[in-house]
């Protein structure tokens, strides 16, 4: 079979997707069944990953380490708001075509179009950053390669994936879904063989506690890496035209379905995350090994506490995660460049101004835990400027229509917009000013 026909049958599938979920919107006397989900699913597997990537490691892996199982309720409520971000960022892209980006360009006088864009491209190049390493980080400790020809395959992988979208959108939705799958069967493996205790897992899940200003400190990492800036702007890219309907009533089921895709893929990335500090807490808290606080420590620690094969697993899931999540930020950031300015920049190009300063930094040798550290740091200066424009435009009923924001969902968002960048804020403070 040549390229051409690949191509074909590959097209063929999304129109078959739409063709599909147009009949499922336009069919209103039929009661909607679990198969008629199948259409939909996709935009938030792929907005997902940004939520189990090598910083989500790092900051779960201490937290269990250090306070056991007592910051698990911190991973289900910035879950729950990452929830709610993502989907008023689909429901943007559905009620309006247009994304995020483009209505920031839209909307704003052009200074701070131009301030925007700039600022939101060094988060999606710190995005990067933290992703690549956590790829190269993978392939160093599976098989001995270095940070930097890890780094490289890293980038060899992620334009691979991304080749996917000539393709149309199906077959990305796929591979990155049987990545993300992949990331949950081997921490499910991992949760297994640490023995947790169940009890203490589903206290700490629902009684909020502290105990002191480091672990108040590492909520705010937990947070910080779970409500991600380029994720936000990606999600209203995926759903502003993959199904595109003008009926009132096709537009709010289509929504519907798209929470439902929210939930499932959402709900998979903060079990996942739990499981990480439940891994982390059964193994190194238990054992008193509080002091690992890197994701290469905890890689050498977890060989004689539980044996090789949780070791291998560990190692195969950040390596799954990093090549995931870079593939994902490498397509926000050129979705945030051709939103904002709206240059008919070539596709290849956007992607490598994206890739580079990860490839650089990594090539220069600097400390993978200090950088993954400084990634986050730039991440929270970044994002007021993703959920204060998303909260605004969703709550415009010129823009909006009939899916503008009810009065409840905009006090809700507002509220979870100021806790996330108050503890943003403290993050930053923290990390200036230790003491």
């Amino acid at each position: 079979m040549d390229k051409t026909q690949i191509k074909l049958n590959n097209v063929s599938s999304d129109s078959t997707t739409r063709k599909n979920a147009l009949e499922i919107l336009g069919n209103r006397k039929k009661a909607s069944r679990l198969s008629d989900l199948v259409p939909f699913l996709g935009p938030a597997f792929i907005a997902s990953v940004a939520y189990i990537d090598p910083g989500n490691f790092a900051t779960n892996i201490e937290g269990g380490a250090k306070f056991g199982y007592m910051l698990l309720w911190v991973i289900f409520l910035s879950n729950l708001m990452a929830m709610l971000f993502q989907t008023l960022s689909a429901k943007l892209g559905i009620a309006t075509g247009l994304n995020l980006a483009e209505h920031c360009r839209e909307q704003f006088p052009r200074p701070i179009v131009i301030g925007m864009w700039l600022l939101m491209e060094v988060a999606a190049m710190s995005t990067d950053l933290a992703e690549f390493l956590g790829a190269a980080l993978g392939f160093n400790l599976l098989f001995g390669i270095s940070l930097f020809w890890g780094a490289i395959l890293t980038t060899i992988a992620t334009l691979f994936i991304l080749g996917l979208e000539r393709y149309g959108f199906r077959p990305l939705e796929a591979f990155i879904s049987a990545m993300v799958g992949t990331i949950a069967l081997c921490y499910l493996i991992e949760t297994l063989i640490g023995h947790p205790e169940w009890g203490k897992v589903f206290f700490h899940s629902l009684v909020p506690s502290f105990a002191g200003t480091e672990s108040l400190f590492i909520a705010s990492g937990i947070l910080g890496a779970t409500v991600m800036p380029h994720a936000i702007f990606l999600h209203s890219a995926l759903t502003q035209n993959r199904i595109a309907v003008k009926d009132k009533e096709q537009l709010r089921r289509l929504f519907h379905f798209e929470i439902a895709d929210i939930l499932i893929a959402m709900g998979i990335a903060g079990l996942v995350n739990a499981a990480m500090l439940i891994m982390a807490a059964a193994t190194f808290n238990k054992t008193g090994a509080s002091d690992v606080s890197t994701i290469e420590v905890a890689y050498h620690t977890l060989e004689p506490l539980l044996g090789r094969t949780a070791k291998w697993f560990f190692g195969f899931s950040l390596l799954v995660s990093g090549l995931a999540s870079s593939t994902v930020g490498t397509s926000a950031g050129q979705i945030i460049m051709q939103g904002f300015i709206r240059r008919n920049i070539p596709l290849w190009v956007r992607r490598l101004i994206t890739i580079s300063p990860s490839i650089i930094v990594i090539g220069l040798g600097f400390d993978p835990t200090r950088t993954l550290v400084a990634s986050q740091v730039i991440l929270s200066f970044g994002l007021p400027f993703a959920l204060i424009p998303l909260v605004l435009f969703t709550n415009r009923s010129d823009l909006m229509g009939d899916l503008v924001n009810r009065k409840f969902t905009t006090i809700l968002a507002v509220f979870s917009t100021a806790i996330v960048i108050l503890l943003n804020l403290f993050l930053v403070y923290k990390t200036f000013v230790p003491s």
